[in-house]
């Protein structure tokens, strides 16, 4: 991650390495997500609610003739030279496979895309479960479509759902990671001063409209090594599997948990023998139902009962999913002494990563110094605080001069 800088700079910048002149230089940026509420539900069948944020990626491109790109990064000296044909040559790179394995997606997809001098400027912090790979994913995607597009003057016009899932598979084939689609999709389609009820059972999805008033989403970043969220988060996706199973003897048509409503999970949660499993089951269904009521507490326009309904998710999350730990809890406890903290929870798969909260305009000065001191004292980290309002999905900017 790095400070925000203008275009201009950015530009000049991209002309210090590539050289050449301002001629078709193109901008393009998206940007990360936080996941306000909907946690481990995705792969589960249910809904989650994620917020594209204005801290993004943005990249400076300009085509090239040869079939090459170039990629360089702002706050860093690694750079890349690949042609577009030998693109399964560099799967393991240091740095640069997200945006390779974009391009060599685009490609099987049958895009046509061209070689481009690329400059990458991130203001996302890495690690902290924000979404750092996506956005580069998304906003590499739609610079290259674009960018090919008028190369080559098609007509074909962009479709960012459909992008966003290329994005997912590069992620998943060409670097190995094996994501889910929200961050992605997040990236792509979010819009300013609205969240994305996404069902990620079938990518159906609506835009709420989420009026902050004189409020802002201020990220928490414990930065503690995740070195269990993996392991754990296949654990977790066993137990589910289990619950599943089990419910499966009354419920043969569920393909997920979340195709179970809490009051029939409530009925029948006797057959689940196995304390652990009956507790990841009801975090599960009673999150998923959690993210419905949120949709409805916000087009009532009550951020106040959105709150209450993001601390019930951290609690489920600490006491029946068990993927808090001492970190997050600290940040979630410490946040709710503060005056003017709507709401707070963890974000992000757990053991690590961020908390999320909605606080007041006026208290976000004193909101990071008293949480990051207590912080520091009771687990001896230094917490890193990210203010950020919602922002718009990936997109290219033309308002810079020529």
């Amino acid at each position: 991650m790095t400070k925000d800088v203008s275009i201009s700079d950015l530009i000049s910048r991209f002309l210090e390495i590539y050289d050449g002149d301002r001629a078709g230089i193109r901008v393009f940026t998206s940007p990360g997500r936080v996941n306000l509420i909907g946690e481990h539900t995705d792969y589960n069948g249910g809904y989650v609610f994620p917020a594209a944020l204005t801290l993004g990626t943005t990249v400076i491109a300009r085509p090239r003739e040869d079939k090459v790109l170039n990629l360089a990064a702002t706050d860093l000296e690694d750079k890349v030279e690949a042609s577009i044909f030998e693109l399964d040559k560099y799967r393991e790179l240091r740095w640069g496979s997200y945006q390779l394995g974009v391009a060599d997606q685009l490609q099987k997809h049958g895009y046509k895309i061209t070689g481009c001098d690329m400059l990458y400027h991130g203001t996302i912090p890495y690690g902290a479960g924000l979404s750092s790979s996506a956005s580069v994913e998304v906003v590499t995607a739609l610079a290259l479509v674009s960018i090919a597009k008028d190369f080559y003057k098609t007509d074909k016009n962009i479709d960012l759902i459909e992008l966003a899932k290329i994005c997912q598979e590069a992620e998943n084939l060409y670097v190995g990671v094996n994501c889910g689609i929200m961050d992605q999709f997040a990236s792509a389609m979010g819009k300013a001063n609205h969240a994305i009820l996404l069902n990620s059972k079938d990518l159906s999805y609506r835009l709420i409209p989420l009026d902050l008033g004189n409020n802002k989403i201020v990220i928490a970043n414990t930065n503690k090594k995740r070195g269990l969220a993996d392991s754990k988060y296949n654990e977790r996706r066993r137990e589910c599997e289990e619950g599943l199973e089990i419910l499966k003897s009354v419920f043969p048509d569920a393909g997920f948990l979340c195709d179970i409503t809490y009051n029939e999970y409530n009925r029948y949660k006797y057959l689940i023998k196995n304390e652990v499993i009956k507790k990841r089951v009801e975090h599960v269904i009673s999150e998923n139902e959690r993210v419905l009521s949120s949709v409805e507490a916000l087009q009532r326009g009550d951020l106040k009962e959105f709150g209450r309904l993001m601390i019930k998710s951290h609690f489920s999350l600490r006491d029946l999913y068990e993927v808090t730990g001492a970190e997050l809890d600290t940040l979630f406890e410490e946040a709710l002494k503060i005056d003017g903290v709507i709401g707070s929870r963890m974000t992000g798969a757990g053991f690590g990563g961020c908390t999320v909260s909605i606080v007041n305009n006026n208290a976000i000065e004193d909101f990071i110094n008293r949480v990051g001191q207590r912080y520091e004292e009771k687990v001896g980290l230094k917490a890193s605080f990210y203010i950020s309002e919602t922002g718009d999905g990936a997109r290219e900017i033309k308002s810079w001069e020529a």
